[in-house]
């Protein structure tokens, strides 16, 4: 296995689902990484119940409120930055509408290789 190894998830449903044998799909390599950043940024805080430090605090600090962007990328980044072989990331908002953020989240991974993920 691959230091990048995870479970694919579905980009549309977020859901598991199955390789051409039956068994659960394995993300490919080049996908892993930015698929580990979308989840480590989806986390809220105490909701990994191993860890429940990591997360972003959104019912804390984000959601129902109306939060500097700068607080909102600093969250995201800093949570982008605890995914293993993620070495730099950079939360870009491109666009606020109807109480909705979009963007990009734009990383560099160990071995210089640049991703990204957009929400």
């Amino acid at each position: 296995m691959s230091r990048y190894d995870t479970i694919y998830l579905d980009p549309a449903t977020w859901d598991l689902t199955l390789d051409s044998g039956g068994n659960i799909a394995k993300a490919q390599p080049e996908y892993s990484l930015a698929q580990d950043v979308a989840s480590a940024v989806m986390l809220f805080i105490n909701e990994l119940w191993y860890d429940t430090e990591k997360g972003i605090p959104y019912f804390e600090e984000i959601l129902g409120q109306f939060p500097p962007f700068s607080l909102i990328i600093s969250h995201i980044e800093s949570a982008a930055l605890t995914v293993p072989g993620v070495v730099t990331a950079q939360c870009i908002i491109s666009e606020f509408s109807n109480r909705e953020i979009t963007g990009q989240i734009l990383f560099i991974d160990e071995v210089g290789t640049e991703n990204g993920v957009s929400f």
